[in-house]
């Protein structure tokens, strides 16, 4: 096979072509999770406009070279970086709001910190994610969780329409009318798998007041906290959502494992204090916050960047509390961790799950998990240079230990490189309708990474 011809592709497009040794190529390419910090792509385009991605999948599929996708770049197994050509969309940030409608249509390449922006002066609300640098696309495809999702759905469920640039080089505007398929697709089956999304149309919806807290534990507590803790989710008002965890900090943090409830409440904090009674007679918290507050100033105040270095996720579903044998051999385990030298450590957290997601039908779009109560995520992570190995042993050790307590699937937006039988864990009995999907609109396979649908 001839090399490609990149001069080509530079000469036809208006965004800068970067190769490696440019000055923004490492910008552009880097991996979010430092785990996969060997990848890098041969070059990477950062398209201008609509055309630039059109003329890099035609360029891309004519010279038979990767093409992968990039908005946030946040991809936790690093599937937003290949060994190819990466299409960097950040220039595509247009934010279009329709204060009369709540119809806010955003750009392939738009982040939810530039979206949260644009919606706080029209007093509209989306289920958008905590990460001020994740992508809106990649976070919508996969499914997207967020705070609010308990009452108003998952990212996914607020998508009305998208326009994806396809693997045949066309655009389709996809909705509930047109192009169904990939409509139902786009909706949970995840990004980078049927075509590069130019643009996402969501229904945004009033944003109401609301109050947050923040509670703090010492690990002998864990027990008790962690059993009144899920007991109470299981029961509480949509309105309210509600991420425990456990955290064992490493680098100079010193391994004090510590216990956390945060949580939003879309209505007073006289009512929050109220739902959270049990969680404070379980054991007195070390800190609490509680406050009223706009609903902007809490997201500000829930927001949450996921720190750097190398890390890897596990995740299940659960439809009930972890019992407490589970829990303490967890949290023995977490005792035991091995050192690390990556100031986020190694833990767990369970997030309120259910309410309005779980009232969508589990066919009705590609995201199946509909039935959960809990989603459960497992973690571990460790610096650049430090030896994997004994962490992500770590991780399957604590894994091998909620495994047969939960309901079993997994939540693609944290998306985990080594799991096995990904596929029913991801898309359960959705996986052959979104194989049938991706033959028909990429029957090539244009759109390939591991854990690709139809891979």
């Amino acid at each position: 096979m001839t090399a490609p011809d990149w001069a080509l592709l530079d000469k036809h497009t208006a965004g800068p072509l970067l190769r490696p040794g440019d000055a923004a190529f490492q910008e552009s390419s880097a991996a979010f999770n430092e785990r996969w910090a060997h990848r890098a792509p041969a070059a990477v385009l950062r398209a201008a406009d609509v055309a630039d991605v059109l003329r890099a999948i035609d360029w891309a599929r004519d010279h038979g070279v990767p093409i992968v996708p990039r908005g946030g770049g946040h991809s936790y197994a690093g599937y937003s970086v290949n060994s190819g050509l990466v299409v960097d969309l950040r220039a595509l940030d247009a934010i279009a709001v329709d204060p009369a409608t709540g119809r806010v249509t955003v750009g392939g390449g738009v982040l939810t910190g530039a979206l949260y922006a644009a919606l706080r002066p029209h007093g509209l609300a989306l289920p958008l994610g905590n990460g001020a640098g994740v992508g809106v696309a990649g976070l919508a495809l996969g499914g997207g969780s967020a705070a609010t999702s308990r009452r108003f759905g998952l990212t996914a469920d607020t998508l009305r329409a998208t326009t994806l640039a396809t693997a045949a080089g066309t655009v389709l505007a996809c909705d509930a009318e047109q192009h169904e398929d990939l409509y139902w697709a786009c909706r949970g089956g995840g990004g980078g798998n049927f075509g590069i999304s130019l643009d996402l149309t969501f229904q945004a919806v009033e944003a109401p007041a609301a109050a947050t807290c923040l509670l703090l534990w010492e690990a002998t507590h864990a027990p008790e906290v962690l059993t009144a803790v899920q007991e109470l989710m299981l029961t509480a008002p949509e309105e309210a959502s509600l991420r425990l965890g456990v955290a064992r900090p490493g680098g100079s943090s010193g391994g004090r494992t510590v216990v956390s409830a945060v949580g939003l409440h879309l209505g007073p904090a006289a009512e929050l204090r109220e739902l959270l009674a049990p969680a404070f007679a379980a054991a007195p918290p070390l800190r609490a916050e509680l406050a009223d507050r706009a609903f902007w100033d809490a997201m500000d105040y829930l927001k949450h960047e996921t720190g750097g270095g190398a890390f890897a996720v596990r995740t299940h579903f659960a439809a009930r509390p972890l019992p407490p044998e589970a829990l303490t051999a967890a949290l023995a385990h977490l005792a035991a961790a091995p050192p690390s030298g990556n100031e986020d450590g190694c833990g767990f957290a369970l997030f309120g799950w259910g309410g309005a997601i779980n009232r969508v039908d589990p066919a009705a779009t590609a995201f199946v998990h509909r039935d959960a109560h809990y989603l459960v995520s497992l973690d571990t992570s460790w610096l650049p240079g430090e030896d994997p190995a004994p962490h992500l042993a770590h991780l399957a050790e604590l894994d091998h230990l909620i495994a047969p307590h939960a309901t079993g699937g997994a939540y693609l937006n944290f998306t985990d490189p080594d799991l096995r039988g990904w596929r029913a864990a991801y898309y359960g009995a959705n996986y052959p309708r979104l194989v049938a999907t991706k033959r028909r609109h990429d029957p090539d396979g244009l759109f390939t990474f591991p854990q690709s649908i139809g891979s």
